[in-house]
């Protein structure tokens, strides 16, 4: 089959960084679907992934990334009980096989949902990885629960982003009161239009903008940009007994010690982790997809793409890898086949 992929982790403004290639047809396991894509969307994990090793390392084979498709089951494997070909479908994926892409490819179904019927194939592929790292990191990690938490505040850092997008809107499905961070006034009527009910500058100290809006302190914080920039900010404005869930790691060693006196709880979100060590609950994801489908459907949720490039070639791919480095993209950038 047709895909694109690279033997060396280049920077993209480099020829070779993304190449058109010619791999075989994936074949499926006991629990895969064989997935002919659709759309696949381009998130920053994709990008750090194309550089992850030095420019000097040649891969034997070509390495396809990008996790986050949506298409139509094509074939399913022996022990599938979920889906069946002719499927409509939309997922993330597992980052310890190969992205999508691609024309095909091998997906578990316990990861996998029902693409949503009110959306195309590229709305819905713009969706998943966000929508899984906002719910687990909501949901799962910080607690959250709608019906006990209604009316809470929740500090969402970089609301303007992909997951930032998906996560204002379902922190108000869930009845809190979302205050988002934005830095540039198209980012900030972005959050606003997503449901945020407020939005402050993450450029300056959020706690004095906080205290201007009438809170001393925030009950959740969850955070989607630079933790180690962010730290000092999220201990002085998390209430006592609080919980801050964080999606990107650090290269600074984070002071733990600071949330002490506050007795609070911080959290790593990392949407890979039930497919990468096959945990006992990997069919959450399945159903948080499923439920996630059902909402877009009800028009309790909406898609958050901004941006459609095609077709899936090399250079459509060098151009969505630009944009989303640039670190301006507002919503989701797919990429139609």
């Amino acid at each position: 089959m047709k895909a694109v992929g690279f033997y060396q982790y280049l920077p993209i403004e480099e020829k070779e960084s993304f190449l058109n290639v010619e791999v075989p047809d994936p074949v499926p396991g006991t629990h895969d679907l064989v997935v002919r894509v659709k759309a696949v969307s381009v998130n920053p994990v994709d990008t750090k992934t194309r550089m992850s090793k030095g420019t000097e390392v040649t891969e034997n084979h070509p390495q396809i990334i990008g996790w986050d498709a949506a298409g139509v089951v094509e074939a399913v494997g022996e022990h599938c009980q979920i889906f069946k070909p002719g499927d409509e479908v939309y997922y993330a994926g597992d980052k310890s096989r190969p992205g999508a892409y691609g024309e095909k490819h091998i997906v578990d179904e316990r990861i996998v949902g029902k693409k949503p019927r009110q959306l195309s194939f590229a709305e819905s592929a713009a969706l998943p990885l966000t929508a899984i790292t906002a719910w687990e990191g909501m949901f799962t990690r910080l607690g959250i629960d709608s019906e006990k938490d209604q009316y809470k505040s929740i500090l969402i850092i970089g609301g303007a982003g992909g997951v930032g997008s998906i996560a204002i809107q379902l922190a108000k499905w869930a009845g809190l009161h979302v205050i988002a961070t934005a830095s540039r006034p198209e980012t900030e009527e972005w959050c606003t239009k997503m449901g945020a009910d407020e939005v402050i500058n993450h450029r300056e100290p959020l706690l004095s903008q906080l205290q201007s809006l009438g809170f001393e302190s925030v009950p959740y914080i969850f955070c989607l940009n630079d933790t180690a920039y962010h730290w000092g900010n999220m201990v002085d404005s998390i209430a006592p007994q609080g919980k801050i869930c964080s999606i990107v790691g650090s290269k600074e060693a984070l002071d733990l010690s600071q949330l002490q006196h506050k007795s609070v709880t911080f959290a790593w979100e990392y949407m890979f982790t039930r497919a990468l060590y096959q945990t006992d609950d990997m069919i959450a994801q399945h159903r948080l997809l499923t439920d996630v489908s059902e909402l877009l459907d009800k028009g309790a949720l909406q898609t958050t793409l901004t941006e459609t490039l095609s077709p899936l070639e090399a250079d459509t791919v060098k151009e969505a890898h630009k944009k989303v480095e640039s670190g301006k993209m507002i919503g989701k950038l797919v990429i139609e086949v």
